[in-house]
């Protein structure tokens, strides 16, 4: 049961990227941006996975130790919560980076790199958006 709800989760969740990042204006593309849905389905995955991994326990979130042993003590369905919880933030901001650029009237080309870092890298497309974002508004100004 782990392996299918993991594929479907992954599989779902290429397609909403793919959407995203090469049809950002199509009706389900924006129903994808306006209301949470992917984020709040895989946070529904996460749960159970997490769950049926029986939770937590003693986890040590305070110290790189307490983080190492949580992977040593890695179950498929906690791999597969782990997973799930990158999916669930890189998506959203991916969905924010795309809602905020058409808003600051950028082409949607030119956040295309920054897309797919997030989706590869997370937080390191999060600041190559922001350097996309810098450049935008420096050349902005000296119009």
């Amino acid at each position: 049961m782990t392996t299918i709800l993991f594929s479907i989760c992954n599989t779902g969740i290429l397609i909403c990227w793919s959407l995203l990042l090469f049809f950002p204006r199509l009706k389900v593309s924006e129903s994808l941006r306006a209301y949470p849905w992917v984020p709040l389905a895989l946070s529904f995955f996460y749960v159970y996975f997490l769950s049926a991994a029986g939770g937590l326990g003693d986890a040590d979130f305070s110290t790189l130790k307490g983080i190492l042993a949580l992977y040593k003590k890695a179950t498929p369905e906690s791999a597969a919560a782990g997973w799930i919880h990158y999916l669930a933030f890189d998506f959203w901001m991916g969905c924010w980076m795309v809602d905020h650029s058409q808003k600051k009237g950028l082409p949607h080309w030119v956040i295309i790199p920054a897309l797919l870092t997030t989706f590869m890298l997370g937080p390191t497309g999060v600041l190559v958006y922001a350097l996309i974002i810098s450049i935008f508004y420096l050349r902005q100004r000296k119009k």
